[in-house]
C-alpha cells in the first residue's frame, strides 16, 4: 500500500481530458495515492507543465509507459487511452496482479467480433476480454465488486442507458421504438486539436454527426438487449453542442400500456434507482439541465408521458467528463475495493 495505507494507483494516458479529471478527483480521494502518471508523447514533462493550475498539489512527472514499472508500483491502474491500446496492456497488468479500469471501448464488448467490425484491430486477448465486467455501477454493481478488469462506458452510452434501463428491465416499452437524441459538449471529443472543435467552427452552431452509424450504437444495443432479454435495436443520433462540458440525452419510446401516466413512471424510476446514490429522479414537471450536473458524478433524470402519442419521454443529463468518464471509473474502483461507492466523488455541482 502507499502512503498511510492508501491504495497506490497509476494513470496511463494522464495528459488528456479523461486523465486530468482522474488526477483531480484522485488527489482528493481519501483511499488512494497517485504514484504513477504515464504517457507517450508527454513523457518527461512535469504534470504542472501540461496543467499549470494543478502545480500546487500535483508534484509528478509524466513517465514513459513501462508496464513492469507500473505493476511494481501500482495495485490499480486506469487506462485513459485511445481505442486499441488498452487491450495490448491490460493482459500484462492483470497477470502481474493489478486491477485494471479501462476508459476506452476495448473491454466493453462481450463479442470481440463486434468490436473488430466497429473499431478494427486484431485481438488476441479473448481470455482477458471474457473476464471484463461492464462498468455501469447502477446496472452491474455486484459484478463490478468482484472484478479485476472493468470496461467503463463513455458519456453518451452512460447517459442514454441510465434513461432507458428501467423501461427495458420492466418491459414497459416496445424496445424497437426507442429513439435516443443526444447532445454533448466539445470536451467529449478529447484534447486533440480538431478543426470542427475550433471556437470559430463550433460556436453558434449545433451539428449532428455519425448519423445511423455511430460506434456507440452496438454498445448501447448490447446492454439494451441484456436488459430486455432479447435482441434490441435502437436509433441513436449524437450532436455536438457549443459548450465545454455536459451531455443531454432525450429518449423517446412507445409504452406497452397506454394507461401509464407520468407519476407511474416516476414511481418506477425511483424504485429502480433506490440504491443508486448518484441518480436523481426529478419531481413531476421538472426537467434536467446540463449545468446542474457540471463537476459532479450525478445523473439527473426527468420523466414525462405524452398521452397523445403514448410515448415515454425520458431526459437524462450528466457531466460527460465525470459520470461519463473519470468519475464513473472511480465509482467502479470504489466498488472493486469494497469502499463506499460515493467515496471521493463530487455530488454538488458548480452553479451558476
Amino acid at each position: 500500500m502507499g502512503d498511510l495505507g492508501r491504495l497506490p494507483v497509476g494513470i496511463i494516458g494522464a495528459s488528456g481530458y479523461g486523465g486530468v479529471q482522474l488526477v483531480r478527483l484522485l488527489m482528493d480521494h481519501p483511499g488512494v495515492e497517485v504514484v504513477y502518471l504515464g504517457g507517450d508523447s508527454s513523457a518527461g514533462k512535469s504534470y504542472s507543465e501540461i496543467y499549470p493550475h494543478l502545480g500546487h498539489c500535483v508534484d509528478l512527472t509524466i513517465e514513459p509507459i513501462d508496464l513492469d514499472q507500473v505493476a511494481s508500483r501500482c495495485q490499480a491502474v486506469f487506462l485513459s487511452l485511445p481505442n486499441g491500446l488498452a487491450y495490448q496492456m491490460a493482459p500484462i497488468l492483470l497477470a502481474k496482479g493489478c486491477k485494471v479500469l479501462d476508459l476506452s471501448a476495448d473491454y466493453r464488448f462481450k463479442n470481440l467480433e463486434t468490436y473488430k467490425i466497429w473499431y478494427g484491430g486484431e485481438r488476441q486477448d479473448q481470455e482477458t476480454a471474457a473476464l471484463a465486467v461492464y462498468g455501469l455501477p447502477e446496472l452491474y454493481r455486484d459484478r463490478i465488486a468482484e472484478a479485476q478488469l472493468v470496461g467503463c462506458p463513455g458519456c453518451y452510452v452512460t447517459t442514454s442507458l441510465l434513461a432507458l434501463a428501467p423501461l427495458l428491465k420492466q418491459g414497459l416499452i416496445v424496445p424497437e421504438t426507442a429513439i435516443i437524441d443526444a447532445k454533448s459538449g466539445t470536451s467529449g471529443a478529447g484534447r486533440t486539436a480538431k478543426t470542427n472543435l475550433l471556437l470559430s467552427e463550433a460556436d453558434n452552431s449545433l451539428a449532428p454527426y455519425g448519423v445511423a452509424r455511430h460506434r456507440h450504437i452496438p454498445e448501447i444495443e448490447q446492454i439494451c438487449s441484456d436488459l430486455a432479454g432479447h435482441e434490441v435495436m435502437v436509433q441513436f443520433t449524437p450532436h455536438l453542442i457549443p459548450m465545454v462540458r455536459g451531455l443531454l440525452a432525450t429518449v423517446y419510446a412507445t409504452l406497452r400500456d397506454p394507461g401509464l401516466v407520468r407519476e407511474d413512471l416516476i414511481t418506477i424510476y425511483t424504485a429502480f434507482y433506490r440504491a443508486s446514490p448518484f441518480i436523481r429522479i426529478l419531481p413531476a414537471g421538472t426537467y434536467p439541465q446540463t449545468k446542474w450536473a457540471c463537476g459532479t458524478n450525478v445523473c439527473y433524470i426527468g420523466v414525462e408521458v405524452d398521452p397523445r402519442t403514448d410515448r415515454a419521454i425520458i431526459m437524462s443529463v450528466t457531466d460527460n467528463l465525470i459520470k461519463g468518464q473519470a468519475g464513473q471509473a472511480i465509482q467502479c474502483l470504489n466498488l472493486m475495493m469494497g469502499w463506499e461507492e460515493t467515496l471521493g466523488l463530487p455530488q454538488l455541482g458548480f452553479y451558476p
